[in-house]
């Protein structure tokens, strides 16, 4: 299935030989799912990502994390397809590193390199709790503020990360277009669209974004803004999951992530 015009429509089926994953990838990915199944730390999207990616598409995974998007992904795109992971943080960046070359995940490609509106060089905060890293809550300081809600963290430590725009990675990595973007960077979202002006206008793929005020606020950014901007200036039309992609009116308290389908 795949979400055209605002409403779900069956999706194309596959080139002749182009095929899905491997046994390895496809074990790695019903264990994500089962996960998200039981509301564990699995995001429930993760169920709905069959509906929008199919075999031989190109996706990008952006604030990749240890992977869980990733390996979904890579398992419904196949190796006729791409994934492409960025994922800055050094020790995030590791692990992400082992568990893919682990599931034998040859068609995904691992870049250790943050998005955002122009290219440079940055510094990413990580937050520490108990003296460990808290990886999903680092954020690229440039543009903020203050530190948001990461004012609960005891302590955090500075990295410095290589900043690329999206259209300048998919320029140079896939210049065929990309399928599916999806971002969880902290609250640095319009950042992100800012550097993809390109991108979104001539491949239109979908985008699965984090957007929530306590993050987006720190930029001096307010989460409806960037829904609307989306949704209004952009073009696309916005979902959440729940069993299935249910169209959203707008930033709403008990939903985090949102779909948004040319």
């Amino acid at each position: 299935m795949s979400i055209a015009g605002g409403q779900p429509t069956e999706r194309p089926s596959a080139e002749p030989g182009r095929r899905g994953g491997t046994r390895r990838s496809r074990a790695v990915r019903g264990a994500l799912e089962a996960a998200a199944r039981r509301g564990t730390v699995v995001e429930k999207e993760i169920l709905g990502l069959a509906e929008l990616v199919g075999p031989g598409d190109v996706c990008l995974d952006i604030g990749a994390e240890f992977g869980l998007y990733t390996h979904v992904l890579a398992d419904l795109v196949g190796p006729d397809g791409t994934v492409h992971a960025f994922e800055p943080q050094h020790g995030a960046h590791r692990a992400l590193e082992l568990g893919v070359r682990a599931a034998g995940l040859s068609w995904v490609h691992l870049h250790r390199l943050a998005l955002g509106g122009t290219p440079g060089t940055a510094e990413l905060s990580v937050p520490r709790r108990r003296g460990l890293p808290v990886h999903g809550r680092a954020y690229v300081t440039a543009g903020a503020h203050d530190a948001g809600p990461n004012r609960e963290f005891a302590g955090f430590r500075l990295e410095s990360v290589a900043i690329e725009t999206l259209d300048a990675v998919v320029a140079d990595l896939a210049p065929g277009g990309v399928s599916f973007v999806k971002a969880d960077v902290e609250g640095a979202e319009g950042a992100l669209l800012d550097g993809a002006a390109g991108t979104l206008a001539a491949h239109r793929p979908h985008l699965l974004l984090e957007i929530e005020d306590r993050h987006t606020q720190k930029y001096g950014v307010r989460a409806a803004d960037l829904f609307a901007r989306l949704t209004g200036e952009l073009g696309y039309r916005a979902y959440t999951w729940s069993a299935g992609w249910r169209a959203a009116p707008g930033i709403v308290d008990t939903e985090r992530n949102y779909l948004f389908s040319p």
